[in-house]
This record gives structure tokens, C-alpha cells and sequence, in this order.
């Protein structure tokens, strides 16, 4: 689900490395149109593809997994997302005052410049610290879906462009299932715009550059190395750039594999759209082409996320929710393309392209480190629906307050004796606010539902979302937006084996036994 996980107006032109999608130019009337070309390469041979591309470029990686997180074999897909020229938005440093050569001791240094960094910038100067931010000066790319209610909570309804009253799921048939809850586009510009100036209001000062590591002094406070040999000193150093921020944080060894959630998405204009421009589409997942034999890749089982601006401007992502081997934006653009051919759909007008790339679970952050993180970089992505960008909005100002505590403490003074002495315990007492036991129960609980939906073919998806949305109400809300206690979850799981078929159930006994998932998720409870 790529709600409020991630999601401009030149389209950018693309040729695939395989050449099974290239978008062809041709000048009909000034109209651009799409082609499907080539040969279509299987899972094997993509992996092979995959292994030779690793190759090449794993050398600057801490390990496998920060490659995997970082984009793997899709890399510069995810780098031509992130550079995508968004001409609306300003630059971060003609907003905010730079921070000068020669800087006394900040409290906090946050590194990373996305909504999690921005926020958490924002919420701790806001608490009296002395905070700067770091990192490149780059636009939001990414298309944002998000609840309406929940950005109301956050005091962000005025960053929605679009509403919808109502949102649909579709699975196998032409009747949908109506969730009941409005649903809203985020206008990427007026979301950064809120962000900055809530930074600017609350003092915090910024260097337009990459850090290269952090460096502890022998005074024991933290030195963040950026290039051109800036040296920016700090009480603590907080990364909140990204979830392939190894180079500065430590991970636990031997936590569960990541997977990926990836997405090809057009804003298009269309003729013939048989979607109701009144509702949003969370997930369409039927068969249009009732293919009798599958392709190879069925079993990486794909759906389509649908904005319906208008009834001619629309916005179409064919989502992969996960698979083990992330699945190619050139088979995605394929599928939605194969999908606009067999609906009717007539594309007119491409106004944008987008490569949505989502690590999902992977190890949490090492605790016993100086270094904090927040937001992606954290492991704070929803491992089973790809949200992370709702829940960093919301954790900020608790997490700020817990950190602006235990800075102003009486016994953290300036002193470098006592900060030496007791840097590491500042840290223990911030991760624990950010990941306490509860937390680690419910993440154990995600990466549980995570390992079962990759198990699932099409058919198995179908039904367990047709289960999943029978549940109460608060329920489906609760998981979706991670506000479920580990109890609750409890509740939810005997929820949804009462109102599962006989074969569902079965799924479930046989994964919470049999798979490493379910023995993971039985120690975090059985932790005290």
C-alpha cells in the first residue's frame, strides 16, 4: 500500500536496459504516445541482471542489505526520481541562515533534509536546543497520499491539493469495498514550504552538503565531517536521511531479510478512464486480461493505485506490494501499460513519471550507538503497507521532547568530563523512547504479516484482504496507520482467523509455527 509511503511536470523519457518498455516518441497532433516493444525477461533472468549490476556498484555499501536499500539493481531509478527537476519549490538554503565556519558546540546536528529531518529539525529548536540541519538541498519528488483525518491531527490539512470523500478497494469482481474514509493528495511543494518555515521559525540554521561520517571527540561529543572538510560540532547527531544510511549508523546483525515494495506511476491525461473521479482508488487487484496461461511472473502479484483528479487527469501506479527480489520498474510500466490497452484507456498527455522504491524490514538500528536516527533511517517504514512518512510527522514532537529532556538534564552540562562519562546513557535513553519494548512488539507483528503476504499468489492476496477488510473499522485504521498497541494486535489476529475461510486459517497456524517470523514475533511478546 503506497499511502503516505511514497509516490512531477516534465516527463521524463526512459529506455529501459532491456528495451521491453521504451517509450517512443511519435508526433500524432503534438501527442506523445506510449509503446510496449521487446521481449519480456523473466524473474530469472532479471536476477541474473541484478547480480551482474551488483557487481559493479555494491563497493560503496556497508553490506548487502544497505545496497538492497539504497536501490540495488534499480538504482538509477531511484537516483532520477530523487533529481527530478520540481521548479515550485524553493531552495531550503535561500530560506533558512547557513551555518558559518568556526560554529560553537551544537546541541543537536540532524542530518537528512526529507519531511522526517525537516520536522524533527523543526520540533527539537522548537524546544530551546541549538539545532543545525545538513544535508543536500533537494526537492520533495515523490507523489504523497495520505488519510485526511490524520494530517488533520497534525496540523497539515492546508498541505492537501485534492480530496477524496471516499475511498475503494477492488479484488476480484466490479464491486468494490468502500473503506469509508476520505482520502488526500499532498501538494509536494506546500508540504516542504510548511516544513522549512516551521525551521526558520524555531532558529534552526543549515548546511547545504553530504556528511561523510560522524566522528567521536575525545571529549566525548560528536563531530559531523561533511564535504570540503567542514568539521560541525555537536552534542548529538541525529540521521534522518534515508533508510540506506549505513555509512553512519550501525544495524543489528541477523535481522530479517529486507524486501521491497516498488511502484511505476504516470500522471496522465486520458480519454475513456472508467474510474469515478469522486472516489480514490486504494488498490484495484483485478485480472483484466483473464490470461489463461501466467506469465512467469505471477507470482510476484501487482495492483493498481489510481487519483482520479478529474475525469480526464489522472493519476495510475502499478504497485508490486512486496516481493523478495524487488521487482523492475520496466515489468511494472508493462503491466500498466497492458492495462490501459485491454480497459480502453487512451493516454493523451503525460505530465509525469515516477519510480517509487520502498525497502520494507530489514535489522532495526543498533541502540547501544552514540548516533540517533529517525524516520526511514530508523526503520520506522510500516513493514507491511510502506508507510513512513505519516508516522515521522506524528512521532516528532514526542521524540524531540524526550531528546530536548534529557539534554537540558542538570547532569548533561557543557562540562567534557561529565558529557564523556555519560554520552552513551543520553543515547540508551533516546532510542529507548524511539523503540521501547511496545514498539518492538508491534514492528514483530508487521514483519509477521510482511513474511505471510509474500507468500501469497494472486489468488491468496485476493482473499486475504477480502478478510482483512471485514474487520472492525478501527481495526483496519489502527493497523494501516500503526496505532494498534501489541494487544490490540492480538485482538485484530483472533479477529481475523474468526472471520477467515478454513484455507486462510490453515495459512496462518502453519506460518505463525513453521516460519522464522512467527518464532520472532513469539519472543517479542514473551518479552518481558
Amino acid at each position: 500500500m503506497t499511502c503516505v509511503s511514497i509516490r512531477h511536470s516534465a516527463a521524463i523519457a526512459v529506455s529501459c536496459p532491456d528495451g521491453s518498455f521504451v517509450r517512443r516518441r511519435r508526433s500524432y497532433g503534438g501527442v506523445r504516445q506510449w509503446t510496449r516493444g521487446g521481449r519480456r525477461k523473466g524473474p530469472q533472468a532479471l536476477r541474473q541482471e541484478e547480480s551482474c549490476a551488483a557487481l559493479s556498484v555494491k563497493n560503496g555499501f556497508a553490506d548487502e542489505e544497505e545496497y538492497v536499500k539504497a536501490g540495488g539493481s534499480l538504482m538509477r531509478f531511484v537516483e532520477m526520481q530523487e533529481r527530478k527537476p520540481m521548479e515550485e519549490q524553493g531552495r531550503i538554503s535561500d530560506k533558512l541562515p547557513p551555518i558559518s565556519a568556526g560554529e560553537s558546540l551544537f546541541d543537536l546536528v540532524v542530518i537528512g533534509c526529507g519531511p522526517a529531518g525537516l520536522s524533527l529539525a523543526a520540533e527539537t529548536a522548537k524546544k530551546g536546543l541549538r539545532v543545525g540541519l545538513v544535508g543536500p538541498d533537494l526537492p520533495f519528488t515523490n507523489n504523497y497520499g495520505v488519510w485526511v483525518d490524520e494530517f488533520k491531527d497534525l496540523g497539515l490539512e492546508e498541505c492537501i491539493d485534492h480530496v477524496w470523500q471516499d475511498t475503494i478497494v477492488y479484488l476480484d469482481s466490479d464491486n468494490p469495498i468502500v473503506i469509508g474514509r476520505a482520502y488526500g493528495r499532498v501538494s509536494r511543494h506546500l508540504l516542504r514550504e510548511e516544513l522549512i518555515n516551521r525551521c526558520f521559525e524555531s532558529g534552526v540554521v543549515y548546511l547545504n552538503s553530504k556528511v561523510e561520517r560522524i566522528i567521536e571527540a575525545s571529549d566525548g561529543h560528536s563531530i559531523v565531517a561533511c564535504e570540503s572538510d567542514i568539521m560541525i560540532p555537536c552534542k548529538l547527531a541525529i540521521v534522518a536521511s534515508g533508510a540506506a544510511s549505513g555509512k553512519l549508523l550501525q544495524y543489528e546483525v541477523g535481522g530479517p531479510q529486507v524486501t521491497v515494495q516498488t511502484a511505476y506511476g504516470v500522471e496522465v491525461e486520458v480519454e475513456n478512464c472508467p474510474y469515478d473521479p469522486s472516489l480514490m482508488v486504494f488498490m484495484d487487484y483485478r485480472d483484466y486480461t483473464k490470461q489463461e496461461v501466467r506469465c512467469p511472473e505471477a507470482e510476484y502479484p501487482t495492483f493498481l493505485y489510481v487519483m482520479p483528479m478529474t475525469k480526464t487527469r489522472v493519476f495510475f501506479e502499478e504497485t508490486c506490494l512486496a516481493s523478495k527480489h524487488a521487482m523492475s520498474f520496466d515489468l511494472l510500466k508493462e503491466k500498466l501499460l497492458l492495462r490501459f490497452e485491454t480497459m480502453g484507456i487512451q493516454v493523451t498527455k503525460v505530465y509525469e513519471e515516477e519510480w517509487s522504491y520502498i525497502p520494507l524490514g530489514g535489522s532495526l538500528p543498533d541502540t547501544g550507538q552514540k548516533n540517533l536516527a529517525f524516520g526511514a533511517a530508523a526503520s520506522m517504514i510500516h513493514p507491511t503497507t510502506g508507510y513512513s512518512v505519516a508516522r515521522s510527522l506524528s512521532e516528532a514532537p514526542a521524540y524531540a521532547s524526550a531528546i530536548a529532556n534529557i539534554l537540558n538534564s542538570e547532569k548533561f552540562s557543557d562540562q567534557a568530563a561529565p558529557w564523556k562519562r555519560n554520552a552513551e546513557n543520553v543515547s540508551q535513553q533516546a532510542w529507548n523512547t524511539l523503540w521501547p519494548r511496545e514498539r518492538k512488539r508491534q514492528r514483530a507483528f508487521f514483519l509477521f504479516g510482511l513474511s505471510l503476504l509474500l507468500r501469497f499468489d494472486i489468488e491468496g492476496i485476493r482473499e486475504f484482504f477480502q478478510t482483512f477488510f471485514e474487520l472492525p473499522e478501527w481495526m483496519v485504521q489502527g493497523f494501516l496507520g500503526s496505532t494498534l498497541s501489541s494487544r490490540d494486535l492480538i485482538w485484530f489476529a483472533l479477529y481475523m482467523f474468526a472471520v477467515a475461510p478454513n484455507n486462510m486459517r490453515m495459512c496462518l497456524v502453519r506460518h505463525l509455527f513453521f516460519d522464522p517470523a512467527g518464532a520472532s514475533l513469539a519472543r517479542a511478546y514473551l518479552t518481558l
